[in-house]
């Protein structure tokens, strides 16, 4: 399928917001996957098509998982709302043939993970710096992300992390395996 034809599809099972932030991250894969030397067309498709579960109710998601034998871990059954990485990467991997590169970006969204190829880094990146965030040092952050993809990783998950512990929620494992890494 062509790019067109996803987005298409992305539109029709997203909210108009949610559907503009896909656009935002696709268009920040484009650019990161410019400096980085990455297929750009991989890094567009997975930065639209990344969150294309994230609206399924979590009744859905339960049933999806079991149906397309997709392994829930603890974290996940706590936060069904986490396998949308898992569920769309699976999506996107049957309706739209992703490559196993593809799928790994997606599945690593949103926690991050172990072993992450620079275009599981870049939509890592391009979803926490869309032109549709607006945070306090995001402009560092893209600054960042140009120079330095791992430093620009490293610095969203310590913020997810630090976020989590003060509002005393659960951290998935794979951040911290992610992040361990990056400091090794």
């Amino acid at each position: 399928m062509t790019y067109q034809q996803i987005e298409q599809v992305v539109k029709h099972n997203l909210s108009e917001k949610r559907f503009y932030h896909s656009q935002c991250v696709a268009k920040q894969c484009e650019e990161l996957a410019k400096i980085y030397n990455v297929p750009i067309e991989k890094a567009k498709l997975v930065g639209i098509a990344h969150d294309i579960a994230k609206e399924m109710k979590k009744e859905e998601m339960i049933q999806y998982a079991k149906e397309n034998s997709i392994k829930i871990d603890e974290i996940e059954k706590y936060h069904i709302k986490l396998l949308h990485a898992k569920i769309g990467a699976d999506i996107c991997k049957k309706q739209f043939s992703f490559d196993e590169q593809m799928v790994r970006a997606i599945e690593a969204h949103t926690t991050g993970k172990k072993q992450m190829d620079m275009l599981a880094k870049i939509l890592f990146v391009a979803d926490a710096t869309g032109d549709d965030r607006s945070w306090e040092d995001l402009v560092d952050l893209r600054n960042t992300a140009k120079e330095d993809m791992n430093s620009a990783v490293l610095y969203i998950l310590d913020l997810n992390i630090k976020e989590r512990i003060e509002k005393k929620k659960l951290i998935h494992l794979d951040s911290i395996y992610c992040r361990n890494e990056l400091l090794m």
